[in-house]
């Protein structure tokens, strides 16, 4: 699936990121990844970002339209045709505001959407926000954060230096079809990468807090980077079969 370049603005952009036992996250990826570990944790997590100004390359600013998505996500690596290593994250899940993103993900642009409620206030350095997806009753994500120069010493990165090195090199995200065995590829392009750390104060997740998919002790928070104005682009990569489904 090949979309044009589309290019616009990360009004604000949160990750949330989770250390997780490799052997937890394994089943749940196709069979052509693997997760991509940092002191022999996994890591996944939750991609919250507000985008305006979207439009294909060469529009107008004027037409772009505005969006607020997340995307649940976990860091892997996978060899290509030449057996060489490639990183990334596999989407499991996407959602947004946007009826126009819920009716085409999957169809005119990769990823299904879930059309769900986001709530969110931010204002004086803190961020609340809450997602209310259509099919379950608990709430997706609500999280209570607070702007902050200090990376956590208890993370499994050593630095906010080696935790922003980890996630812009992870910049192609996989999703399936619905319906299809073809995973499509987008890549997010960034020219002028820059995080700072956030605390998190509150976070609830109805996925990865989830037992049955991920046992007691198989998974911990471990911290949360924002991102702020940021001009970005995304680019359409090769698509890719789903060795889960031929399996």
């Amino acid at each position: 699936m090949n979309i044009p370049a589309m290019k616009g603005i990360i009004r604000r952009r949160i990750l949330l990121n989770y250390r997780v036992s490799p052997e937890a996250v394994q089943p749940i990826l196709p069979a052509n990844f693997r997760p991509k570990l940092v002191n022999g944790h996994a890591i996944a997590g939750i991609c919250l970002i507000r985008l305006e100004k979207l439009r294909p390359k060469g529009f107008p600013a004027f037409v772009g339209i505005s969006s607020e998505n997340t995307a649940h996500r976990i860091a892997v690596e996978w060899n290509d045709e030449t057996d060489h290593t490639q990183e990334g994250v596999f989407v499991p899940r996407r959602d947004t505001d946007s009826l126009f993103n819920s009716l085409a993900g999957g169809r005119i642009f990769p990823g299904v959407h879930h059309h769900s409620k986001f709530s969110i206030r931010d204002c004086d350095r803190q961020i609340s926000i809450k997602i209310q997806a259509p099919d379950s009753v608990t709430p997706l994500v609500e999280i209570e954060a607070k702007e902050s120069e200090e990376f956590p010493s208890s993370s499994v990165f050593e630095s906010l230096e080696d935790s922003s090195r980890f996630f812009e090199a992870g910049s192609i995200g996989y999703s399936s079809r619905p319906n299809s065995q073809t995973m499509d590829g987008l890549q997010l392009k960034i020219a002028e990468w820059e995080v700072t750390p956030l605390n998190i104060q509150q976070v609830r997740s109805s996925y990865f807090d989830d037992t049955a998919i991920f046992p007691t002790g198989s998974i911990e928070f471990d911290h949360a980077l924002l991102m702020r104005e940021i001009q970005h682009e995304w680019h359409s990569k090769s698509s890719m079969e789903n060795e889960m489904a031929l399996t």
